[in-house]
């Protein structure tokens, strides 16, 4: 990789998500056989936390103690973003202890803000724009079940969200062709959907959910209240009755689709439990994938 930081999946060449998805395959294939990898032996990670996450931390702090590396875990209460000091001041005595920061926040300028004053890499956990290391981990779990992305039709139902986002970014990258269903009003950013297309991607725009599965070879949902959103949750609900993947909805799509959803899932409200268990549920090895993907990225921005 030829970037300093990952803090969207927009940043990245079409040749850098195909390195990051080769060597988070490798990774995974030589982990499962055995192999022991120390690409990062003697490196430490620090993994700034706003947001509790089980996947973002297990994930990260596994997968660089898997690359012979160590994780510091440092929670709300111990970094204030930009609150008991500056976040570049925090950057900047960060980028003097260890190799690289994972940050998982609220809003997108305290990873920027990381970015633009570490002179270590950094890795987007998680904001409310971008989503990325999630993205890679959808791309590489695709990967896996269809071997190509030509061709292919991924669906999104829910809120055009950091999740949307991220997808939209790393479809455009790979060919893949990327549909959303949403109710009016919550359409992924207009900036993000009109650069995907400038580089001639495929992103349409439904509001009826049906439409959008038609033919998809993925589904795939989010929760439709993320964290911090939790005073939305009543009038989200509402807007987003029917936008749920079911069974009913499932066989609209093409019979071996993949069914995804990057977790925690609320049961009957943006996916059954009936579908989210079915034989073209891959939601699991998706989970698995954070782990293998975030590896790659480390292995490329800190070794």
């Amino acid at each position: 990789m030829d970037h300093t930081h990952l803090v969207s999946l927009a940043e990245l060449s079409s040749e850098e998500h195909f390195e990051i998805l080769e060597l988070a395959r490798n990774l995974k294939l030589e982990s499962r056989a055995g192999v022991r990898h120390d690409m990062l032996a003697g490196k430490t990670l620090a993994m700034v936390f706003q947001k509790p996450s089980l996947r973002t931390r297990v994930s990260f702090e596994t997968g660089m103690w898997q690359l012979g590396g160590h994780a510091i875990y440092l929670g709300p209460s111990d970094i204030k973003l930009g609150q008991r000091e500056t976040t570049e001041d925090i950057a900047l005595n960060l980028s003097r202890f260890v190799d690289g920061i994972m940050a998982r926040v609220f809003e997108h300028k305290s990873i920027a803000d990381l970015a633009a004053h570490s002179t270590i890499p950094v890795i987007n956990g998680l904001c409310d724009t971008y989503h990325p290391c999630q993205g890679l981990a959808d791309l590489l779990t695709i990967w896996e079940k269809k071997r190509t992305f030509e061709g292919l039709t991924l669906t999104f139902i829910g809120d055009g969200n950091n999740v949307a986002h991220s997808l939209i970014n790393g479809s455009a990258k790979v060919g893949m062709d990327f549909r959303i269903a949403c109710p009016e009003g919550f359409e992924p950013n207009e900036t993000i959907v009109r650069s995907a297309r400038g580089l001639g991607a495929s992103v349409e725009i439904f509001h009826d959910p049906k439409e959008a599965a038609s033919g998809a070879d993925v589904l795939y949902t989010d929760v439709w209240v993320s964290m911090g959103q939790e005073t939305d949750a009543s009038s989200k609900q509402n807007a987003f009755e029917g936008f749920t993947i079911d069974e009913s909805l499932v066989s609209l799509a093409h019979n071996d689709a993949i069914i995804l959803h990057c977790l925690p899932a609320h049961y009957d409200e943006e996916i059954s439990y009936g579908a989210s268990r079915s034989p073209g549920s891959a939601i699991f090895d998706q989970a698995e994938n954070r782990m293998h993907a975030q590896k790659a990225v480390m292995a490329l921005l800190m070794a």
